[in-house]
Order: structure tokens, then C-alpha cells, then sequence
């Protein structure tokens, strides 16, 4: 079991109660407050090698002060998310975030319906345009059913230090404990943010959600911490093997941005074989 633990102020006292999702989870405590701002503290065990091949390796080590929802939450280090990329209008507004997932294809929801511009590399936001689109043919605009789609970019991302892939779940994969979330939270940040999310069982997640909750879906976040507007199609990553696997897609959550609810992801793992599909034929 993996153990993190941060320097708090009584701000973060509500997470001494977040659970630990299984015996093969990872426990969080928060320690008590101090007279100083929460130290830095490297992810550990999450924390990938420097310069490590492929993919989920990020050249810049992502580093984490504690929790928050990104709609008010901490900068992440720059670049230190490499696969992140932004979805834009025309006018260059972020409405949407997506996952790099190799040097021609990014995953994000079927919700974010007008791809004018990808940004990969954007830590301030810096693009690419779309060649096609592939929305998942049963997904639901009401229910959020299957809100997953691919975008093919006109040319190929350039990969380096700052622009890299994440990994994407196989079908058999299981995860458990803390994983992080990315995104710009809208019109409320130009620079990056990013948020460590607990994963909930589908059983626990149902008492927020009720029936709306498919196995199609994966939950994250309690006690203070979500995603929130303008965050949709964003990744939930989780460590596996030492490399960033993607495990969510930000789908749906509370309408007032509400920190008491768990947060909605499309499962990554329930459409592998879709990704492939499409990857293979186009």
C-alpha cells in the first residue's frame, strides 16, 4: 500500500476522512497545521523516472502540494503533463480539455461537440487543427452514455520534452486508490491546474448518482475535491507499471461545481477496443 501525507492547514481538515477504495488502495492522511504553507511533496510512488521511453512518461516530474478542484485548485508544474491538450473556438477560448494519445490521435468526450483548434504543449494555452472527428455511434448527450470521441489532427504533434502521450488502459485493466485530474477550469485560468482525485467503487458512486451511473463510468473525487465547467474530456490518469495510464475522461458532475459529489468519467478501460477500431481503420 502507498502512503502520501501532507502538511495542512485547516482548510484541508475535512480530508483526514477520505476512504481508502480497497485493501490494495493507497492511504492519504492529512497531518496537522502548521505556521507554514503546505510543502511541496514529489509524488512518490507516482512520480515517473526522468526521461523515461514512451508513453506516460513525462520529461517534467509532475509535483503536488495536496488537494483541490481545479476551479480553484494549484498550477501544475509546466509541461509536466505533456499528453494534455486543449480544444478551442476560434476565437482561441478553451472549452474542452483532451488527452494526447499518440502523435496523430486525441481522446476527449463526446460532449465537446466543435473542434476548431488542439493545443498540445499548452501549459499557456500555444495549435494543430483537426483532420476528423470519430464520436462513439450510441453516445447520449442526456445521459452521457458512452461520451467518448477521437480526433485525428491535420498534422502530427510534435513530440518532445513538452509533448508527449499518455498511455491508454487495456480492457482488463483494474485501478485503484489516487489518481490526478488536469485541466484549465474555463475562463477562470490561463495556466494549467491540477487536482489528485480518490476513486470511488460504482456502488459508493451510486449513492450520489443513483441509476445514472453505468458500468460504462468511473468516479473520483470527495471531500473537497472535483473537477468542475470547462473541464470536460479532460484525463484522469492513474499510475501503472511507472507509467500515466488513462483511466477517465471528465464527463459530468454536480452542476453548481458542488466539492461534495463525486465527479463523473467516461471508463477508459470499456472502450479500449473501440479506440483500437478506429486507430486501425483511419
Amino acid at each position: 500500500m502507498s502512503r502520501f501525507h501532507w502538511d495542512c492547514g485547516g482548510l484541508w481538515s475535512p480530508l483526514l476522512s477520505v476512504p481508502c477504495p480497497g485493501s490494495t488502495g493507497t492511504e492519504v492522511d492529512c497531518g496537522p497545521p502548521s505556521s507554514v504553507s503546505p510543502v511541496q511533496v514529489p509524488l512518490g510512488a507516482l512520480t515517473v523516472p526522468l526521461g523515461s521511453p514512451g508513453c506516460g512518461t513525462p520529461s517534467i516530474p509532475p509535483v503536488v502540494t495536496g488537494y483541490a478542484r481545479i476551479v480553484g485548485g494549484e498550477e501544475a508544474v509546466p509541461h509536466s503533463w505533456p499528453w494534455m491538450v486543449s480544444l478551442q473556438e476560434y476565437s482561441g477560448s478553451h472549452f474542452c480539455g483532451g488527452s494526447l494519445i499518440n502523435e496523430y490521435w486525441v481522446v476527449t468526450a463526446a460532449q465537446c461537440e466543435v473542434y476548431h483548434y488542439v493545443a498540445a504543449g499548452a501549459h499557456n494555452r500555444d495549435s494543430n487543427t483537426p483532420d476528423d472527428v470519430f464520436t462513439h455511434p450510441n453516445f447520449n448527450l442526456m445521459t452521457k452514455e458512452n461520451d467518448i470521441a477521437l480526433i485525428k489532427l491535420y498534422k502530427p504533434a510534435i513530440l518532445g520534452p513538452t509533448v508527449s502521450p499518455v498511455c491508454l488502459s487495456e480492457s482488463t485493466d483494474s485501478f485503484f486508490g489516487i489518481c490526478v485530474t488536469t485541466g484549465w477550469g474555463g475562463y477562470r485560468s490561463n495556466t494549467l491546474h491540477q487536482a489528485i482525485l480518490p476513486l470511488l467503487p460504482n456502488t459508493d458512486c451510486k449513492r450520489f448518482w443513483g441509476d445514472k451511473i453505468t458500468n460504462a463510468m468511473i468516479c473520483a473525487g470527495v471531500s473537497g475535491v472535483n473537477f468542475c465547467d470547462f473541464d470536460e474530456g479532460g484525463p484522469l490518469v492513474c499510475e501503472k507499471n511507472k507509467v500515466w495510464t488513462l483511466v477517465g475522461i471528465a464527463s459530468w458532475g454536480d452542476i453548481n461545481c458542488s466539492q461534495s459529489r463525486a465527479g463523473v468519467y467516461t471508463r477508459v478501460t470499456e472502450f479500449r477496443g473501440w479506440v483500437d477500431q478506429i486507430l486501425a481503420a483511419n
